[in-house]
């Protein structure tokens, strides 16, 4: 799986789990774990990959949707556990017995291997929330789910990016007229809650430059979204149609996308 830049795949996406995939160099780590043990591996399996390639699983924050299978996974094969303090405190039941955990800080950069990660705050209804940026071989990657609003902050680091994983959570005439309850309509709609359609393009709109070749929309609810509608509202709000853009489905792995140093052209691998 040794590339000079980053290859990416969306295991799972949605309020029923999230994980992805991310390899440069000779290191891989799945940002969240979000599913059971077993089916991480078996989703692995199908795309050709092995928890015995990772070097570790970097949380993103508690909710069980992110970490379901992060504390078996890593008794399981040995493999380091990356969190934030206060996720840790606020994930210690779920995980269970986690030796070793390690500790990063929003907005102090770490390695794992090959990979340059750099932590940021996010604004989410979890006890330190974190998206992150990830970089090899000149080539970087942002990733931001469960993303209530979009602030300076997001914005600064996810400039430069080849390849971005965003959220985008829900259709707002969806979810206004959907089954949620009042009180569930405006959590999600918050600063501390998820990201629409629309506001991921605008966000997309704002940090663009051309470097950027690759989206994936991330986190679509399975009540207030659809993938066509999420697709379609999003390219409207673009300003150019030159980008590659894909939906991460809950139920199946994604394509797992290369991005190279070059110029920063994604393609799958030629084995897909």
């Amino acid at each position: 799986m040794k590339s000079p830049g980053l290859s990416v795949c969306a295991l799972a996406s949605g309020s029923k789990g999230n994980a992805v995939f991310i390899s440069g160099g000779d290191s891989a780590v799945l940002v969240d774990a979000g599913l059971s043990g077993i089916e991480l591996e078996r989703r692995m399996a199908a795309k050709g990959l092995s928890p015995d390639m990772l070097s570790a699983v970097v949380v993103t924050h508690e909710h069980t949707d992110h970490i379901k299978g992060a504390g078996i996974l890593s008794r399981r094969f040995g493999i380091p556990l990356y969190l934030n303090q206060k996720t840790l405190q606020a994930a210690s039941k779920k995980l269970g017995a986690i030796e070793g955990a390690m500790n990063f800080k929003c907005g102090v950069p770490f390695h794992i291997g090959d990979l340059k990660i750099n932590p940021f705050s996010i604004s989410h209804d979890a006890a330190d929330p974190s998206g992150f940026t990830l970089e090899h071989g000149g080539v970087k990657m942002g990733l931001a789910t469960d993303l209530g609003v979009v602030t300076h902050l997001v914005k600064t680091h996810l400039k430069g990016c080849a390849l971005l994983y965003l959220e985008a959570n829900h259709d707002p005439d969806m979810l206004n007229n959907g089954p949620y309850s009042w009180y569930l309509k405006q959590r999600v709609k918050s600063r501390l809650g998820h990201l629409s359609n629309a506001a991921a393009g605008d966000l997309v709109n704002d940090i663009r430059d051309n470097a950027l070749c690759h989206v994936i929309l991330a986190h679509l609810s399975h009540e207030n979204n659809t993938p066509e509608i999420a697709l379609q509202t999003f390219q409207e709000r673009l300003n150019t149609h030159s980008l590659q853009v894909e939906v991460a489905m809950p139920h199946a792995p994604g394509t797992l996308i290369s991005v190279f140093p070059e110029n920063n052209e994604a393609s799958p691998p030629p084995s897909e």
